[in-house]
């Protein structure tokens, strides 16, 4: 499972011309769920962003959460982040979930954003979306289970 998160000073997201989900200050998270994917990612995903400093302080410095500063939170689900564009010109999505898979890990990752007593906005699982965002910094991070937990083995090393 990856999440793409933009600290955002707005974003929103509308299916054919109508908005379905905003937010203000906050976060917007493209998530991507690949085959294999269980609810302990989406849990561990899910506790790092809400837990995640990246907020400015009174000095300047990234070291506010989310809840540090009442931000909220707009999902929007997004398979292409487990696009392989390395061979040929057209991506191959086999690495993604199917929609019978992905769809509940979403809900499931939502729903664990709203449990931690955080607004949470979200686009249409499965629809075309357009998403807007005025990325705040810009401050844009890539997060995954795996590749998370491999760097923390390595920082412990040293």
């Amino acid at each position: 499972m990856r999440a793409l998160i933009q600290r955002a000073s707005s974003a929103a997201v509308s299916v054919d011309g109508a908005p379905i989900g905003r937010i203000g200050n906050g976060l917007l998270i493209l998530l991507g769920v690949k085959t294999g994917d269980t609810t302990a990612e989406a849990d561990f995903l899910a506790e790092k962003c809400v837990g995640l400093r990246i907020f400015e302080d009174a000095a300047g410095k990234m070291n506010l959460s989310l809840a540090d500063v009442g931000g909220e939170i707009l999902v929007v689900s997004q398979f292409t982040l487990y696009g392989d564009a390395r061979r040929g010109r057209r991506p191959s999505f086999t690495m993604a979930a199917p929609p019978t898979q992905s769809e509940p890990l979403y809900d499931y990752f939502v729903e664990r954003l709203r449990a931690a007593g955080l607004r949470v906005a979200t686009g249409r699982f499965g629809a075309v979306m357009a998403v807007s965002l005025v990325n705040d910094g810009p401050v844009t991070l890539l997060l995954e289970k795996d590749c998370c937990s491999d760097l923390g083995k390595e920082l412990d090393h040293d």
